[in-house]
């Protein structure tokens, strides 16, 4: 039957396994063997978030930058931050149009202007001199209309004086409407304007007063979080107690610029109560509130249009010097400015979406993006290096929701369990690999190799030989005179049975002979001392090839110590010039960026150093490289040549010929197949009688391993 898969939509029931310390600790080496740089290695791996072995992989903080710019991006096209301005006008618009029905009203009310009539004598004689009306009209303005109904009258008015007085009110309210249709156009100029006006209708004169109050609170709010709220309704007093705390600040925050005590505790226990139910608790703390408040609405004018941004700057410079503070809050800027620039917190948004927005909601958006530019600062130091517990958890989940700080947590999870698991250790600022971890990493790197030798059926193609001595392997044999006497007495037991069996089944007691006797066979395992030359040349990196070496190389440094204990390795690296390496150095090789050459004479001096201390044994050379020689060693320095000039090639041969005179075989493992390569590598195999491997970067440690297992193995007994 053919295998079925079911999908269903994640409902948050489904199992989903926990990250283990080896599942880390793989998606870490890769980068450590590839760049050498521990610290790197674990940023990349914050970076990126940990691929599990089903081929998932864990978000990281480069996920969360991204969750995180797209969530600015949708605010951005969601708003219209020019409506602010719309807003205000259409307060404005209403506050307007009531005030004109009222005037049109009472215009009604009053009746139209009476039509001329030719004067009488005895007209002319009472009638006022010139400019007399403006006078009774500036007495009657100043009464109100309601004195012509409901108040007592000490002698009743005549109908000239009436009409007169009709005549001074109608004159007013034309007036005001005059004033109404000259405002100027802009928000700005007509809330100015009005300030100055005496509003006819009372729910007119109240909707401008409650405008007022909200650009006072948005004017508050430039320095302070909490204070715009007790702006609403301050009497005289009260106002005046601001402006003396305004001073006070201002001349604490001097004191802080002359390296002086500031006073804060005295400043706060006489101004606390101001600064709502959480005060700050230190200078730091109060000046970094009032610095985030005037970034706030610093970005506000900088995100506006220019027209609207000038606007903005002229209205609140109206509203200051209306409440009297214009020089304490520009004092108050500059100071802070001098004290703890801002210039982080500033920035302009480009708002282009198309829903309205007020200028509370404005005030308010500009701090939700602040504190998205902030998370998106903190996020990119964790990601070079950062320290991942700067992140504030409680931040990150109110702007980004739940699923952002279960990411954060899983991220903090990865290196304490790396640390727990012994695979890492804190010493001082930085991370360092332990022993465990080293060895660790390679024998996940020997498991990787052992896998594809696996898949690809390689035999080990044992090699017969006669002998006595040696290790047991796992199959069996008859025995034969001279085999050790590892005997398999299960199979020996059955060979009795069946030679001895009648044909009514096995009986008892089992005669044995010496024809029944069935030993395992045995393999001797040569003492081998191997050392290993890995190419540190750029050119290895540049084609891909130094992290499959370095991989190669501890994981045989893997198997030696685990199988072979009686083995030794070295480890040498080359290119301008040659060094041995430590196994626990292996993980922070990095090829040479700085020097140029492939240095196989030094190398190849070196590895003889190295094998003259084995007497007996197998004495062996593995070269991982992909050049040919571009340097030697000449009275202690380095020289240089590409084309590699003739006299490195012979030098670098006659240390072939020394090695291969010492009984030592040079296997050569090629990662390159340039035709002048091969024809090098061909006259190393033809001096010495060692074999050259081509390979490719990924097919390396197969080869590498097979053939150093296949040829230190044989086998004793005989078929």
């Amino acid at each position: 039957m053919p295998t079925r898969f079911r999908y269903s939509q994640w409902d948050g029931t489904q199992d989903i396994p926990a990250l283990d310390a080896d599942d880390v600790l793989q998606s870490l080496s890769d980068d450590l063997l590839s760049f050498g740089d521990l610290q790197q290695a674990l940023r990349n791996m914050m970076q990126r978030g940990v691929r599990m072995p089903n081929g998932d992989r864990t978000d990281g903080m480069r996920d969360l930058l991204q969750r995180l710019r797209q969530q600015r991006r949708q605010q951005l096209e969601r708003f219209d931050l020019s409506s602010v301005f719309d807003d205000i006008q259409r307060q404005l618009d209403e506050i307007l149009d009531l005030e004109r029905d009222t005037l049109d009203d009472r215009l009604d009310d009053v009746g139209p202007r009476p039509e001329p009539q030719q004067p009488t004598d005895q007209q002319d004689q009472s009638a006022p001199p010139e400019g007399g009306s403006s006078r009774e009209a500036g007495e009657a303005g100043d009464s109100d209309a309601g004195q012509q109904s409901g108040q007592q009258q000490a002698s009743p008015l005549t109908e000239d004086e009436m009409e007169r007085l009709k005549e001074a009110l109608r004159q007013r309210l034309e007036r005001k409407q005059e004033q109404i249709d000259r405002l100027p156009e802009d928000a700005a100029g007509q809330v100015k304007e009005l300030q100055e006006y005496e509003f006819e209708d009372d729910e007119a004169r109240q909707k401008y007063e409650e405008l007022l109050e909200q650009l006072k609170q948005s004017m508050m709010n430039r320095f302070f979080q909490d204070m715009s709220q007790m702006m609403s309704d301050m009497s005289p007093e009260d106002m005046e107690q601001m402006r003396e705390m305004m001073r006070d600040l201002n001349e604490m925050l001097e004191r802080q610029r002359r390296g002086e005590d500031p006073r804060f505790d005295e400043f706060m226990d006489k101004w606390g109560d101001m600064f709502g139910d959480d005060p700050p608790q230190s200078l730091d703390e109060l000046v970094e509130q009032m610095q985030r408040q005037a970034a706030q609405m610093q970005n506000l004018m900088s995100s506006l249009p220019g027209d609207m941004r000038q606007q903005l700057g002229d209205m609140m410079q109206q509203l200051m010097g209306e409440m009297g503070m214009e020089q304490e809050l520009a004092q108050l800027a500059q100071n802070l400015e001098s004290l703890y620039p801002m210039r982080d917190l500033l920035n302009q948004y480009p708002f282009r979406g198309q829903e309205e927005i007020d200028l509370q909601a404005a005030m308010s958006l500009m701090g939700d993006m602040q504190q998205l530019d902030e998370l998106e600062r903190a996020l990119e130091r964790v990601q070079y290096g950062g320290n991942i517990d700067d992140i504030d958890p409680d931040q990150l989940e109110e702007l980004m929701g739940e699923e952002a700080r279960e990411i954060l947590e899983q991220l903090k999870q990865l290196l304490e369990l790396l640390e727990e698991a012994g695979y890492l250790e804190k010493k001082g600022n930085a991370w360092e690999l332990t022993p465990r971890g080293n060895r660790r990493i390679g024998e996940k790197a020997l498991a990787e190799i052992y896998a594809n030798l696996k898949r690809q059926n390689f035999g080990k193609h044992n090699v017969p030989e006669t002998g006595r001595y040696g290790d047991r392997a796992d199959d069996t044999k008859l025995y034969e005179f001279g085999d050790p006497f590892h005997l398999n007495l299960k199979e020996t037991i059955s060979n009795a049975i069946l030679r001895t069996a009648p044909e009514g089944g096995p009986q008892v007691p089992v005669n044995l002979t010496p024809d029944d006797f069935e030993v395992f066979r045995s393999e001797t395992l040569t003492q081998t001392a191997t050392v290993v030359m890995l190419d540190l040349s750029w050119s290895m990196a540049l084609r891909g090839s130094f992290q499959a070496a370095k991989k190669v190389a501890m994981a045989l440094n893997n198997l030696i110590r685990m199988q072979y204990p009686r083995d030794s390795l070295y480890l040498i690296g080359f290119s301008a010039y040659a060094r041995e390496l430590k196994a626990d150095q292996l993980p922070y090789v990095r090829w040479d960026e700085t020097v140029l050459g492939t240095n196989m004479h030094h190398a190849l001096l070196i590895a003889q150093q190295l094998l003259a201390k084995h007497k007996v044994g197998t004495r062996q050379i593995i070269m991982i490289t992909d050049g040919e020689p571009t340097a030697h060693l000449e009275q202690g320095r380095s020289y240089f040549a590409y084309p590699p000039s003739p006299i490195t090639i012979r030098e670098t041969l006659k240390e072939v010929r020394h090695c291969t005179k010492k009984d030592i075989v040079i296997n050569v493992f090629m990662l390159d197949r340039s035709y002048y390569l091969k024809e090098f590598v061909d006259r190393v195999a033809r001096i010495n009688g060692g074999r050259v491997f081509y390979s490719q970067p990924d097919e390396l440690g197969e080869y590498v391993l097979h053939d150093f297992v296949t040829h230190r193995r044989k086998t004793l007994t005989r078929s």
